[in-house]
C-alpha cells in the first residue's frame, strides 16, 4: 500500500494498511476533506475510489433533523442536523448541523426547500411549487432537477444493474400515477404500473437487499429496484401504527400499540414463505415522556434505529426528543431548539457521483450552500 501513496508511511510507525483502511477510512467526511490538505501523499490515498466507497460504507446511518433558520441578510436557510445516537458521543457532539441551503437569499419571500428523500448520503429537496433538486451535502454538490416539475418526489436509489440513481415520482391531478427518472439522463420520466400510487406518498420507503418497502395498513408494498415493479407481501400486524426497519441483516417492523405506551417488534424470518417472527415488547417511559413534553404521542414520533449492537427508540414530540434503549428505559432527552424530526436517515458520501456535472444549473460548494 506504501507504494501506492508514497514512498514513506502516511503516519511514522504504522503501515499504511492500518493508517487508511483502520483510521482514515473511519473519520467524518469533513476530517477526511481537512486531512487531504497535509500532503499530497495523504489526497491521494483518500481520493480512490475504493477508499471513497469503504469510508461510505462505515458511516452510520443518522437520523435526520431539521430546521429553517434566519441568516444575516434576512433570508431563510434550511439547516441538515443528524443526531448521533450512538453511545459514547457527548451530548454537546449529538446535534452537528452538516450543511446549510439558502434559495435567492436576495428576496424575502423565498421558497423554503424541504426534505423529500434520502439515499447514499444524496439528499432530494422540494422548493416552490413542484420544484426539485438533488444534492451531496458532504461534497457540496448541488442540482436542480428541471425535468421533472410538477412531479412529487417518492424515493431515490440506486439501480442495482447500472448504478444510476433513479427517483420514483408521483403524478397527481387527473393521473395518480407513478413515474422513474434517471437522474442524469435526459430523458423525461417514464410511466410504470403501481397498484396504490397515492398511498406511497404518506411515508418514506425503506431501502433493503435492493427492494423498496412502504408499511401501508395490513400490507406492505415493496417495490423491486432491478426490476423496477411492485407488489404486497403479508404484514405481520394490521396497523395505522407501523414502521420498517433494518436491524442487522433482517427486515424488521416496530408497532406502536393504541394505548401508545408500549412498541412491539418483529423481524421476517422466512421471506419466501413471508413469515414473522415476534422478536419483543419494548415499554416505553410515556410517564416520563408525557410530563416533559405535554402531549400523547403518534406513530410520526417514534423511529426504531440500529445502535451499538442494540435497538434504540427515538421518540421525538413537542420539540423534545427522548432517547429510549430495548429495556424501555429513558437514556437521555433533549430539547434541541427549533429541530424538527423526520424519518429519514443520512449516511454521508465522499463519493463523485457522474451525473451531477450532466445536470442543468449544476454547481459544487456555491449557493444554495452557505
Amino acid at each position: 500500500m506504501a507504494d501506492a501513496v508514497g514512498a514513506t508511511p502516511l503516519l511514522p510507525g504504522l503501515p499504511d494498511e492500518i493508517s487508511i483502511w483502520e483510521i482514515l477510512v473511519r473519520l467524518p467526511p469533513k476530517s477526511v476533506l481537512r486531512s487531504r490538505a497535509v500532503s499530497p501523499a495523504w489526497r491521494r490515498a483518500t481520493s480512490t475510489r475504493g477508499f471513497l466507497l469503504s469510508h461510505h460504507a462505515r458511516q452510520p446511518a443518522l437520523p435526520l433533523q431539521y430546521t429553517h433558520s434566519i441568516v444575516a441578510d434576512g433570508g431563510e436557510s434550511l439547516d441538515v442536523v443528524p443526531f448521533d445516537h450512538r453511545a459514547g458521543v457527548a451530548a454537546a457532539d449529538r446535534f452537528q448541523c452538516v450543511a446549510r441551503l439558502q434559495r435567492a437569499p436576495h428576496f424575502y419571500h423565498a421558497p423554503r426547500f424541504y426534505l423529500e428523500a434520502s439515499c447514499d448520503g444524496l439528499l432530494v429537496l422540494s422548493f416552490g411549487f413542484d420544484d426539485i433538486c438533488i444534492c451531496n451535502l458532504a461534497t457540496r454538490q448541488y442540482a436542480p432537477l428541471q425535468q421533472v416539475h410538477g412531479f412529487s418526489p417518492v424515493e431515490l436509489y440506486p439501480h442495482p444493474s447500472t448504478g444510476e440513481y433513479r427517483l420514483l415520482l408521483y403524478q397527481g391531478e387527473d393521473q395518480d400515477a407513478i413515474y422513474v427518472f434517471t437522474v442524469g439522463s435526459g430523458q423525461p420520466p417514464r410511466h410504470i404500473s403501481c397498484p396504490d400510487p397515492l398511498e406511497l406518498q404518506d411515508c418514506p420507503g425503506l431501502l433493503f437487499h435492493g427492494s423498496l418497502y412502504w408499511y401501508i395498513g395490513n400490507r406492505i408494498m415493496v417495490f423491486d429496484t432491478t426490476a423496477e415493479s411492485f407488489r404486497q407481501i403479508r404484514a405481520p400486524v394490521a396497523s395505522d401504527h407501523a414502521r420498517l426497519f433494518e436491524m442487522g441483516d433482517m427486515l424488521g417492523v416496530s408497532s406502536l400499540n393504541d394505548e401508545e405506551t408500549a412498541i412491539d417488534i418483529w423481524v421476517m424470518r422466512d421471506y419466501q414463505g413471508e413469515v414473522w417472527d415476534f422478536k419483543r415488547r419494548i415499554d416505553l417511559p410515556a410517564a416520563e415522556i408525557r410530563h416533559q413534553c405535554q402531549c400523547s404521542l403518534s406513530e410520526e414520533d417514534v423511529m426504531v434505529v440500529p445502535g451499538d449492537g442494540e435497538l434504540v427508540v427515538l421518540v421525538g414530540c413537542n420539540g423534545w426528543l427522548f432517547q429510549v434503549d430495548v429495556n424501555g428505559k429513558l437514556i437521555a432527552s433533549f430539547q434541541p431548539r427549533g429541530l424538527n424530526s423526520t424519518l429519514y436517515v443520512l449516511k454521508q458520501t465522499l463519493v463523485q457521483h457522474t451525473f451531477f456535472p450532466a445536470l442543468e444549473g449544476y454547481v459544487v460548494n456555491a449557493l444554495p450552500f452557505i
